[in-house]
């Protein structure tokens, strides 16, 4: 890629964020890891009260970068066929003809996971896994780029099928939103929502050019000093016992990747040690569990002291 293309997709790539950003009100730079997330060809999962966002973020994202959306509304009675799709028979010509589901897509908010059942939730983190189905016979790839945002109420104690640990660890990032300041939360109000904003957004990228960005994040060069820190918070996770158990290897690619992204999104072209300490939380928040019963804030303070016990290399 060439200097003259390469300023200008990192343009466009900083534009996108400021875009998002100015009618997303939230707080801890959720916004950047939405993006880092998608450069990284990973998926997150919100965790987070109703209202505060989440579908605004993810149809804003869409409009910046020039990619379709859709939207899955997921409750107890979906079926796998209501995420991928069906045959169905045309009488006129006495044949069946494919009718592909919403996940044919390149951005899928996937909203209240957890209310669907196990069956339908491995419909979707197959897809998530493979980048393709199977219908009909058939395997069937997926759109790239497809980044799903998949959002579970913590709130809800009914009609719920929480996700298992084996299937959280498949979601790239675990993200919040939260309530916004209260300034932001005024122009909010007098705005009636960004709902509206988000889908008037200018398109800056297309398709084509964020599959470019997600190829120039995997080039980020990181250094085998880096790759010994990522493996020594894996193994201080694996051996403190306040946790039930440690990272898995797909955390720590994930932990890698998400560095990776974090440094070109600061526009560098190599990790360094900060990049992962700044993305740590939201990679391993839905990974690691504290024996005890912290949430929210707390195991957020508690992931980040666990980190501070840990050596940077020099």
């Amino acid at each position: 890629m060439n200097a003259t293309r390469e300023k200008s997709i990192n343009s466009n790539l900083n534009e996108s964020i400021r875009l998002v950003s100015s009618i997303i009100s939230a707080r801890d730079n959720v916004v950047d890891y939405t993006f880092a997330a998608l450069l990284s060809a990973g998926h997150i999962l919100f965790e987070d009260l109703p209202g505060t966002g989440k579908t605004t973020l993810a149809i804003s994202t869409a409009r910046v970068i020039g990619c379709d959306f859709a939207r899955i509304q997921f409750t107890n009675d979906i079926m796998p066929s209501d995420i991928l799709g069906t045959e169905i028979f045309v009488s006129a010509k006495e044949s069946f003809r494919l009718r592909k589901g919403p996940i044919f897509t390149n951005i899928l908010l996937a909203d209240e996971i957890n209310r669907a059942t196990p069956r339908a939730q491995s419909a979707l983190l197959e897809a998530m896994g493979e980048g393709r189905v199977s219908l009909a016979g058939k395997t069937l790839k997926l759109a790239r780029p497809f980044f799903v945002v998949a959002t579970q109420n913590p709130m809800d104690l009914y009609g719920t099928y929480p996700l298992p640990e084996s299937q959280l660890d498949r979601f790239f990032m675990r993200l919040e939103i939260g309530y916004p300041d209260r300034d932001d939360e005024a122009q909010i109000i007098r705005d009636d929502g960004h709902y509206r904003l988000a889908k008037e957004l200018d398109k800056v990228m297309d398709p084509s050019e964020v599959k470019g960005l997600q190829e120039e994040v995997s080039r980020v060069r990181i250094s085998g000093k880096i790759i010994q820190y990522i493996l020594d918070i894996a193994e201080f996770s694996r051996k403190e016992e306040a946790f039930r158990y440690g990272l898995s290897t797909r955390g720590l690619i994930a932990l890698k990747k998400a560095s990776q992204a974090w440094a070109f999104i600061r526009g560098r072209e190599y990790v360094v040690p900060d990049d992962v300490k700044e993305v740590f939380i939201p990679v391993a928040f839905h990974r690691l569990y504290p024996v005890g019963d912290l949430k929210g804030t707390d195991r957020k303070e508690y992931l980040s002291d666990f980190l501070d016990q840990i050596s940077i290399p020099l």
